[in-house]
């Protein structure tokens, strides 16, 4: 199948109430699932081929602008706290669209099902939420990066 057809039906299934789309031909098998906001989709690894991924346009917020604001941006390992975890291999998106304020900042008190990061996948955007509430005290990636599956996100301090 060719890169082509690969997009339109993903355009396809993004643009419609279809959740979930299978295709078999000659060349292979390909499967297309849109991801339900606020639920864990389990993912399944790519059956024959995988689409090149593009680079994420630039994104405004850096490590300097976390820093800046009293925050800290990194992959040391957490002391002390709950990890939250990404659910899904994508591109990594603090705020809910270019240029806006990030859903949550390090200091900010969230509650279980709050918005955290949107992460993008397959040109789907996924909002992702807090399973625990607390404080947040570290954000593990950077506005822009790619992450993979179980990837540590953020680290929320459940005493605040």
């Amino acid at each position: 199948m060719d890169l082509r057809k690969l997009k339109t039906l993903v355009d396809l299934v993004s643009e419609s109430n279809i959740s979930e789309l299978e295709i078999t031909e000659a060349e292979g098998k390909v499967r297309i699932v849109k991801a339900v906001p606020g639920a864990s989709v389990p993912l399944a690894a790519p059956l024959v081929m995988a689409a090149p991924v593009s680079a994420a346009a630039a994104a405004p917020h850096t490590a300097a602008d976390a820093a800046a604001a009293g925050g800290t941006v990194g992959s040391a390992p957490a002391d002390d706290g709950h990890i939250v975890k990404s659910p899904m291999v994508g591109t990594f998106y603090r705020s809910a669209s270019p240029g806006a304020k990030p859903l949550v900042e390090v200091g900010q008190s969230v509650k279980a099902g709050d918005a955290l990061c949107i992460i993008e996948a397959m040109k789907i955007m996924n909002e992702i939420e807090s399973d625990e509430g607390g404080t947040i005290t570290r954000i593990m990636v950077e506005n822009g990066q790619p992450v993979e599956f179980g990837q540590a996100l953020f680290v929320i301090d459940r005493r605040g």
